[in-house]
């Protein structure tokens, strides 16, 4: 289930975004949204803590911890009902439009008494909001633009979130008696960055077992339908259930069944056809005799249709079945794979946890090598100087090779400025390890200029990564309008890696563009972009992004020996210091 810790941030990160937009004071709405960060990034679950554990993390002083413990003890803040009480009930449906902002969402209602999506969409079509400071025509677009994410998530939640239900329902199920097996299918086995609902299936000889304990769930706020073969819930976050019971003989047919996606299975049926059998979630029958041929496992339905087993994450119809005829399926990237990570943060800039902290995580996650990328000066509120960033490099040569003998690299984050030059001259660029360059702000350049501002970046000989490519937030921020098959053409030509991020986030590049990417020829980097140790276990939903884009080992370079990672990093001949 969603741990308190994210609960906790998303209140005082509603509460920031509500001081903003009562004219409150904007220092104090940064302190809290530092603390909701620090917070829903921290390792230890802050229901399990007091006071003066509250204090210890980062940028969490007295007064916050104090309303966090009345809300863990309440379950309400007062002072964020006080400040709810003030603003409209439609200015805060206005705030969640991706794309608006709470200080449009303000004026909207005070100057045009705006306070519904249809009467902002009636506005725009009527042209009303262009009188007002600050709106336009681009501005309508984009408005527009974060109406259609709205709509299009829908009830969708994150991976991650999805993820954390999934496994914990699993667990659950996994300890009824008679239970033979059990395992999440649907979107999320196929890594789907978002997921609308969880499909849990268990092999058993009995159901009614399973589903009297499913509905029984703390979790379950709602139970929807309930019988012998299906039940469905709705837990106490929204998020739908779905718990399906089949025979252990049908244990395979029913995976590869309720896995999909839906297009993929029509291909997979319509091949049954052809060879005169039926598949169904029971198993592969003939078809004028009913007789059952195969369906204890996937391998066994998959290999009578005459293919390979194929990865769930590339079940999605987009030639995997050809693939698997012609003998072609890609030898997927899997987690194991990861020999290190090349985008960290820690608390000399926008980080959670110190150096030392973060690399003793890495360290516990097996890495072999690890980057650290604070960010570069451009980015002012991170107040980064040549002084701090000399003196992390020589602590990151006393740590290299002391934590389990995995190599630390000294790199940066610089930021991309908006005609595509980066924070520091090349001869300062040529003293780090690797650099990752990203695009932290002016979003609003047309298509031209935002395209050149890539390409720029990844004609610099010391940019050795592009970070999180698209700038996309899921559900809360389009992607750039950007030429993506000229910069892929850009950067496999320049030998610039292109980022995976792992974040649940982020996941960007997307599955789509990775596809596009590769076959231009560029080679990537799946990083977690982490800002604490728990982030690091991201790095499963950037594999899982990697996969759903067809990627093998050889195609992402944290994969390769920390010798040929090295000669990639060089690029045109430069060089950083060694580790």
């Amino acid at each position: 289930m969603v741990r308190p810790n994210e609960n906790v941030e998303a209140l005082l990160q509603e509460y920031a975004d509500l001081v903003l937009i009562t004219g409150g004071d904007a220092f104090k709405a940064r302190a809290y949204e530092k603390a909701a960060r620090a917070i829903g990034g921290y390792h230890a679950d802050v229901s399990t803590l007091d006071a003066e554990g509250l204090r210890e993390i980062p940028n969490v002083g007295k007064s916050i911890a104090d309303k966090v413990l009345e809300y863990l003890r309440t379950g309400i803040m007062p002072s964020v009902e006080e400040v709810r009480a003030r603003i409209p009930a439609g200015v805060r449906e206005l705030m969640s439009i991706p794309t608006l902002g709470p200080k449009k969402a303000m004026t909207l209602y005070e100057d045009l008494r705006i306070s519904s999506v249809p009467e902002l969409l009636d506005a725009i079509h009527e042209e009303r909001l262009r009188d007002l400071k600050g709106f336009g025509p681009r501005t309508e677009e984009n408005i527009l633009h974060g109406i259609g994410l709205m709509q299009a998530a829908g009830d969708r939640v994150p991976i991650n979130v999805a993820m954390e239900v999934a496994e914990e329902i699993v667990a659950r199920m996994s300890a009824v008696d008679g239970c033979e097996d059990c395992t999440y299918a649907g979107s999320l086995r196929r890594m789907r960055e978002t997921v609308g609902d969880v499909d849990i299936l268990v092999a058993a000889d009995r159901s009614e077992p399973f589903m009297d304990a499913f509905t029984a769930l703390a979790e379950t706020a709602e139970v929807i339908a309930h019988g012998a073969k299906k039940t469905s819930i709705r837990t106490t976050k929204g998020l739908q259930v779905d718990l399906r019971v089949v025979p252990p003989d049908s244990w395979g047919a029913g995976l590869q069944y309720f896995t999909g996606s839906r297009a993929h299975n029509i291909r997979t049926r319509e091949m049954a056809v052809h060879h005169k059998l039926k598949l169904s979630e029971y198993g592969l029958f003939h078809a004028k005799s009913g007789k059952k041929i195969v369906s204890e496992t996937e391998e066994e339905v998959y290999a009578r249709l005459g293919l390979p087993w194929i990865p769930p994450t590339l079940r999605e119809d987009r030639g995997e079945v050809a693939a698997g005829l012609r003998g072609e399926l890609p030898d997927l990237l899997t987690e194991p794979d990861i020999r290190g990570d090349l985008h960290s943060h820690t608390s000399l800039t926008d980080g959670l946890a110190t150096l030392e902290e973060m690399v003793e995580a890495a360290a516990r996650r097996g890495l072999r090598y690890f980057a650290i990328t604070d960010h570069a000066p451009n980015l002012y509120m991170q107040r980064m100087t040549d002084e701090k960033i000399l003196a992390q490099r020589e602590r990151v040569r006393e740590l290299d090779g002391k934590h389990r003998k995995m190599r630390l690299l000294h790199g940066t984050e610089l930021n991309i400025d908006p005609d595509g030059n980066v924070d520091w001259p090349q001869e300062f660029l040529q003293g780090f390890d690797l650099c990752v360059a990203s695009v932290h702000s002016h979003f609003n350049q047309d298509r031209a200029a935002l395209t050149r501002r890539y390409i720029t970046a990844c004609e610099n000989p010391e940019v050795n990564i592009i970070g999180h490519p698209t700038t996309r937030m899921i559900g809360k921020r389009p992607g750039l309008d950007i030429d993506l098959d000229a910069v892929f053409a850009a950067a496999a030509r320049t030998g610039t890696a292109l980022e995976i991020n792992s974040h649940p986030d982020r996941l960007d590049l997307s599955d789509e563009h990775i596809l596009r990417a590769r076959r231009h020829g560029v080679k990537f980097a799946v990083n977690t972009d982490a800002h604490a140790p728990l982030h690091l276990s991201y790095l499963r939903y950037g594999v899982g992004t990697a996969q759903r884009g067809w990627l093998t080992a050889e195609d992402v370079i944290n994969t390769w020996p920390l010798d040929r990672l090295r000669r990639f990093l060089r690029k045109n001949g430069t060089s950083g210091t060694s580790a």
